[in-house]
């Protein structure tokens, strides 16, 4: 029987790689999606045409109510969740100086509280203490807590760095039911959330300078960790962090670029 996979934020970018990467490997995958309904839609057809099979379901991750339904409907059309990825994220690009509490509240509501309430469901679920049979949780950091984020960036950096800390803790935690709980950390990788913040193609730009490797990142490099990470050859595995950054927090600047 297929292994069941949730993806939060699956519709487009790293969240439609680590999707398309999964449903290539066996997985069953319930795609979330907030407002890209139409994306997940065509994304699930994809995959059905290339003898895969996956599910789209509508939750905002920052809505408590939202996440216990997309762990009960994949529950119920799908079976038990084998693996969740925390890859739902927002940037509000602002300097602190000026930020909003509105931009704090949508940073963190999504990227912190709602990553932590996914992985509640999913430790409930996996937990066997709790008559679950395991699991893995892949949290999508980022390498920008790494070195505190570029300037404008520091929210995002600082919910990142949240991220981490929980990853960290909440392994040592659920170690002894069965669940692992690991991290990637991308660092620049050609995605609309990143064209929307640097402006079009100005972040590849960017990186031919500030990456050691010379390139940006592309999603499905970001999906290629994602999915060791939940594999069995990652069975001893636990608390870790993959960065998936071309070397870039090695000799990033805090300036632009």
């Amino acid at each position: 029987m297929a292994k069941v996979m949730i993806v939060t934020g699956g519709a487009r970018g790293i969240g439609a790689a680590i999707v398309r990467s999964a449903a290539g490997a066996g997985y069953t995958v319930a795609i979330n999606y907030g407002r890209s309904k139409e994306r997940a839609e065509a994304l699930v057809r994809d995959i059905a045409g290339k003898g895969g099979s996956a599910i789209a379901v509508q939750g905002d991750i920052a809505k408590e109510a939202d996440i216990e339904r997309l762990f009960a409907e994949t529950a119920a059309r799908l079976g038990p969740v084998d693996v969740l990825v925390n890859n739902a994220g927002v940037a509000v690009t602002t300097a602190v100086a000026d930020c909003k509490a509105a931009d704090y509240e949508t940073i963190f509501g999504v990227n912190v509280r709602g990553l932590i309430l996914c992985s509640r469901a999913a430790v409930r679920a996996m937990s066997t203490r709790r008559g679950g049979k395991g699991g893995v949780i892949v949290n999508i950091s980022s390498i920008s807590p790494v070195y505190g984020g570029l300037p404008h960036d520091v929210l995002y950096a600082a919910s990142k760095g949240a991220v981490d800390a929980f990853t960290l803790g909440l392994s040592k935690e659920v170690a002894g039911e069965g669940i692992r709980v690991c991290a990637v950390r991308p660092g620049l990788t050609e995605t609309e959330m990143l064209d929307a913040d640097f402006g079009p193609g100005q972040a590849a730009e960017a990186a031919k300078l500030s990456v050691p490797i010379g390139r940006i990142g592309q999603p499905h490099e970001i999906a290629s960790a994602v999915l060791f990470l939940a594999s069995e050859a990652a069975a001893y595995i636990t608390g870790s962090f993959i960065n998936v950054s071309g070397g870039r927090e090695i000799n990033v600047k805090t300036s632009a670029g």
